[in-house]
């Protein structure tokens, strides 16, 4: 507050309409001081600056880091139709806006139309005259500018606005550097939470599918980016897309960027990249690319060995990285690459503990049991000769019989045990489990769950693969929306769907605070598509709360999708 005292002692002097909009100040610095979430600071500052201002329109305007033009763009005063209206919002590389991050001083216009900095508006905008624009700093740097358009009564803006502004904006800058620093740590927690997360489900067992579509689903989330997506070093070069977190994974997977791109070279050496629009830079050959805006291509590497790539695309026209995500992100793939190694060197001991074990199996059936076989054998044939009977004498033979054919199964199995046997993938019950508990870290207890059929061998993979996919789904919603303090899990995979076809049914009840009426529901839409792919549905309802509280959300398909 040491900053906005001194500038609010520099007012001491001036007119007596000045001084008594002193406590209209005070009451706008103390608005403007509440909250620590920086879009809901800039949110405040633009609104308490248009009153303080008597303007109709306001807005901040975010220098990115590089100081060449904005990040982000804040408004007060434009309806969300009229903003869609506009279209994309000012890039601040031209134009009034653009020469204001050049020279960061106050600006005061009577009608901006005919400053010739001026660039003009974009259709659709509304029409503008007075202008202020006043730099907002943070710890001395510039953050971004303040700007006011428009004051009410058809007047100018005044020296007195420009004070009262000028206070504002200096008390402004210390509220954007709280709600920075409370971002950051928060953001390295969430970050911090995902590597855990990752890390518990990697080394909780599983094929390395199931641990690169982890990875994926955790970037995903954590960069809020459109897609999360592993690539793997090609057999044929290049390298291949395995693993997709995204609204429509099928035409992603598979694809082979060439080795020729300008991309991979650069990603096996260990090297990230940052791209501004994806679908633009020159570097970026897919045709997958087309539709992407910005974007983070992190190599997963550990120990000075490459694994594969990780890639966080945003949708065109999307916010840009900043420098603390990128920093975040790229010691997040370090981790992931880490557990990966780890995941791997863990399955390679399980591997060769079971080898061993065969072995020894092998070993002890044929050094000790087919050995004591065939002496018995031998020791029938020569009670089968010393016997007059003939009746003992068949029985023996037949019985001599057996033990041969005994004797050459069990050298088969010991034959069968001396191969490599195919890693066969893990249940669908363990990957349950495991979902269940990589959720527990970021909800800090663990869901209880219960399974009613026998799930690991009538659900197919495909469905399998689908249940898995939606309760992650559910699980990250509830985390993320829920304020839940418990969770139940039920797989059960002896219903009977609405058609008369067997089915299995994921519900995931919480007693949280539920959906709240107008709230975002692409997670819940997420679900219902997923299920409608394979002939099933999905539907939510009251929760296991006092009174019906929280959220139910149930899962259903076939145990097998329509052909």
């Amino acid at each position: 507050m040491v900053a906005a005292a001194q500038a609010t002692r520099s007012l001491q002097g001036l007119s007596t309409e000045l001084t008594a909009r002193v406590p209209q100040l005070l009451e706008a610095m103390r608005s403007v001081g509440t909250g620590l979430e920086l879009h809901s600071t800039l949110d405040r500052i633009c609104e308490t600056a248009a009153e303080l201002a008597d303007a109709h329109y306001a807005a901040i305007g975010v220098v990115d880091t590089e100081g060449r033009g904005l990040s982000d763009f804040v408004t007060h005063g434009i309806s969300p139709a009229q903003a869609r209206k506009i279209g994309h919002r000012p890039d601040g590389k031209r134009g009034l806006l653009g020469a204001l991050i050049s020279h960061s001083d106050t600006v005061r216009l009577a009608d901006l139309t005919k400053d010739p900095r001026a660039a003009g508006f974009p259709p659709h905008h509304p029409p503008m005259k007075t202008f202020l624009g006043v730099p907002i700093r943070v710890q001395g740097e510039i953050f971004g500018n303040l700007y006011l358009a428009e004051k009410n009564g058809g007047g100018e803006f005044s020296d007195y606005d420009v004070h009262m502004v000028r206070v504002l904006a200096t008390e402004a800058g210390i509220a954007i550097g709280n709600a920075r620093l409370y971002e950051a740590a928060t953001q390295r927690e969430r970050w911090i939470d995902g590597s855990v997360a990752v890390t518990t489900a990697l080394l909780s067992g599983g094929d390395a599918d199931d641990a690169l579509a982890v990875v994926a689903e955790q970037a995903r989330r954590l960069a809020d980016s459109d897609a999360g997506i592993v690539m793997l070093p090609a057999e044929e070069g290049g390298m291949e897309i395995v693993a997709v977190s995204s609204e429509n994974p099928a035409t992603s997977l598979g694809v082979v960027i060439p080795a020729e791109s300008p991309v991979v070279d650069r990603l096996l050496e260990g090297e990230p990249i940052f791209v501004d629009d994806a679908a633009s830079d020159p570097r970026m050959t897919s045709e997958l690319t087309s539709r992407y805006g910005p974007c983070m291509l992190l190599p997963l590497q550990s120990g000075g060995r490459v694994l594969g790539a990780l890639v966080t695309p945003r949708a065109r026209g999307g916010r840009a990285f900043t420098e603390v995500e990128r920093t975040l992100a790229t010691q997040f793939a370090s981790q992931a690459a880490l557990a990966l190694m780890m995941a791997e060197a863990q399955r390679d001991r399980e591997r060769l503990a079971v080898f061993e074990d065969r072995d020894r199996i092998a070993r002890d059936l044929h050094d000790l049991v087919i050995q004591r076989l065939f002496a018995t054998g031998l020791m029938l044939e020569g009670a089968q000769r010393r016997t007059a009977v003939p009746e003992v004498r068949d029985g023996v033979g037949k019985a001599v019989d057996e033990l041969d054919v005994t004797i050459q199964e069990i050298r088969t199995a010991i034959f069968a045990l001396q191969q490599g046997p195919a890693e066969a993938p893990s249940g669908l019950r363990t990957r349950v489990l495991r979902e269940i508990n990589m959720a527990a870290v970021p909800l800090g207890f663990k869901p209880a769950h219960r399974f009613l059929g026998p799930i690991d061998t009538v659900v197919g993979e495909l469905v399998g693969k689908n249940l898995i996919a939606a309760l992650r789904e559910a699980l990250s919603n509830a985390f993320r929306h829920a304020e839940a303090s418990r969770i139940d899990v039920v797989i059960d995979s002896t219903i009977t769907l609405a058609d008369g076809r067997p089915g299995v049914r994921l519900q995931v009840a919480d007693d949280g605070v539920g959906i709240p009426e107008g709230g975002r529901r692409s997670g819940l839409r997420n679900l219902r598509r997923r299920a409608e792919s394979l002939g099933g549905a999905s539907s939510y309802g009251p929760g296991i709360g006092e009174d019906g509280g929280g959220t139910t959300v149930v899962w259903e398909a076939p145990l097998e999708p329509a052909v």
